[in-house]
């Protein structure tokens, strides 16, 4: 799997509704990040998280907006947040809305995680960022935290409810441009910050929400419960497969029918729980192969072309091309590198 997780359709449609509202056209930037346009229609369904880092990438340069993360979060709908959004809905008070984040923010997306601390007369809401791109990790903090702000204003039915103020760890856009992060916010936005957090009034835990049923709620937390233990099976799945993967390449094998019947599945069925899980069959058969590749070539004395055919390329050539695309060297530059 991706060492960004996965994240949900929900999270991408924001991105795309900001988009579209300043119309731009996001159809080509679907394609070059590996993406199909034809999954916002779905619910269930969850993307790889580095195609999502990608796609937001080519949103930033193709928007050229410095504040782009920002204006995304005017956007948010309860509905951005998987049945998360509807468990906060269902919340009697704004604390425990807040409360609700942590637990199942996975189901949103593997994008960063969550601590709240509190302090005094403070709660402290701090978020970090998994991604690591550098254009994007910015957008992405000032994504969530816009977002946060808009929805819990939307839950309590109050558009002057404020935090304290707000700490961005990365620097400010410009001077022109900060009215726009404490006119949305209604309090300081502090640069260039140790930490991505927001600070709040505890005082402001305690707002009432416009729609609580506890009954729902607890309908709904099962629900998400259930969701999160589908995606831990998933991930276990992950591991299965490439452990198969595995096996099979020690003969040369590289079919995907033979790995899904070797794991008592068929071959669609496999390729739909990979597929909810944000990877492809050819995704981890690449991975695999990169990893046995490097552990011959660094190990073992075995010719380079002996090695293509053990990872199951038809090819000598073939291996020498995708290994340089993967590392920059060929099979013998990185062979020569590790002294053997």
């Amino acid at each position: 799997m991706s060492t960004l997780g996965t994240a949900s359709v929900a999270a991408l449609r924001q991105y795309v509704r900001a988009a579209n509202a300043h119309g731009l056209d996001t159809s080509a930037l679907f394609t070059k990040a590996g993406l199909d346009a034809s999954i916002l229609q779905t619910d269930e369904e969850r993307i790889d998280g580095e195609q999502f880092q990608s796609f937001i990438r080519l949103l930033c340069e193709e928007s050229r907006n410095p504040i782009l993360g920002l204006e995304t979060g005017d956007f948010v709908q309860p509905g951005s947040y998987s049945v998360l959004g509807y468990i906060t809905m269902s919340c009697a008070t704004l604390g425990e809305a807040v409360a609700r984040i942590a637990p199942f923010e996975k189901l949103v997306g593997d994008m960063g995680t969550t601590q709240i601390v509190g302090s005094g007369d403070h709660i402290k809401l701090t978020w970090a960022c998994n991604y690591t791109d550098p254009v994007v990790r910015p957008h992405m903090v000032d994504n969530v935290f816009a977002s946060w702000i808009n929805y819990a204003r939307w839950l309590a039915d109050n558009n002057t409810a404020s935090p304290v103020e707000v700490h961005l760890e990365h620097p400010s856009p410009g001077p022109e441009l900060e009215s726009a992060y404490t006119e949305r916010w209604g309090c300081p936005a502090r640069f260039s910050a140790g930490e991505d957090a927001i600070v709040l009034h505890k005082d402001l835990l305690n707002t009432p929400l416009r729609q609580p049923d506890p009954l729902l709620r607890k309908t709904l937390e099962a629900h998400a419960q259930s969701q999160l233990a589908t995606l831990d099976t998933d991930t276990a799945l992950t591991n299965r497969v490439k452990h198969s993967i595995r096996k099979q390449l020690m003969h040369g094998i590289t079919r995907q029918d033979m790995v899904a019947d070797h794991l008592g599945m068929t071959s669609r069925t496999l390729q739909r729980k990979l597929s909810q899980e944000g990877v492809s069959y050819q995704q981890l058969l690449d991975e695999v192969r990169q990893a046995m590749a490097e552990d011959f070539l660094a190990n073992s004395n075995l010719g380079i072309p002996e090695i293509a055919l053990r990872l199951g390329y038809s090819e000598t050539t073939s291996f020498h091309r995708k290994f340089k695309a993967e590392t920059g060297k060929t099979p013998g530059e990185f062979r020569q590198l590790k002294g053997l």
